[in-house]
């Protein structure tokens, strides 16, 4: 049941039994944390991290050094990255990690749970590639939160080479200029 629903059958002044109670206590407190089984970026907690997973709703410091997300980036596109953050931080923005290397079973994991909420694999494709094509799995893609935080990269990541790649994913970055060139125009989506 989603947090919204729990939330509705526990309104409306209805009484529950102590059994009940408990375990509606347990799913209030994991909607009030955020979690509804799914983050935004399709990650479940639980996850190995020599995967690359990062769990729902977490985030990872650019200086840790010994998660796989991080520690099997491209180095040139790590360094740009922590090169921006020291910017960032500067400005009172800090650049946090939501994805960055992810191993091909786990890129596969991420893309059947989004045909599953989507519907179809061509609605899923806008969202999520596929093991073969994706830049996350060759450590040449990093996904940076929280929103302002993406929004301070997304204007200011051309300095250092990062450049938001796909229009409907603000926190996806790659390297794909020289520090202070142009970045390319962004795809409409991960499917093309």
């Amino acid at each position: 049941m989603s947090c919204q629903g729990v939330r509705e059958r526990v309104g409306g002044g209805r009484r529950a039994l102590v059994a009940v109670v408990g375990v509606v206590a347990v799913a209030l407190t994991g909607c009030a944390a955020g979690f509804s089984g799914k983050g935004a970026a399709g990650h479940s907690a639980g996850r190995a991290e020599e995967d690359g997973s990062i769990p729902d709703n977490t985030s990872i410091a650019l200086t840790e050094t010994g998660h796989a997300a991080l520690r099997k980036l491209d180095p040139a596109l790590l360094a740009a990255v922590r090169a921006a953050a020291v910017d960032a931080g500067a400005a009172g923005i800090e650049l946090r990690v939501t994805s960055g290397w992810r191993s091909k079973a786990y890129q596969q994991r991420l893309l059947d749970e989004a045909v599953a909420r989507f519907g179809s694999v061509e609605e899923a494709r806008r969202f999520v590639s596929t093991p073969e094509t994706s830049e996350h799995v060759v450590g040449k893609a990093i996904d940076i939160g929280p929103t302002d935080a993406a929004d301070w990269l997304t204007r200011h990541g051309a300095d250092y080479g990062l450049c938001q790649t796909y229009a409907n994913e603000m926190w996806h970055f790659e390297l794909l200029t020289t520090p202070g060139g142009l970045c390319p125009l962004q795809r409409n989506d991960a499917s093309g």
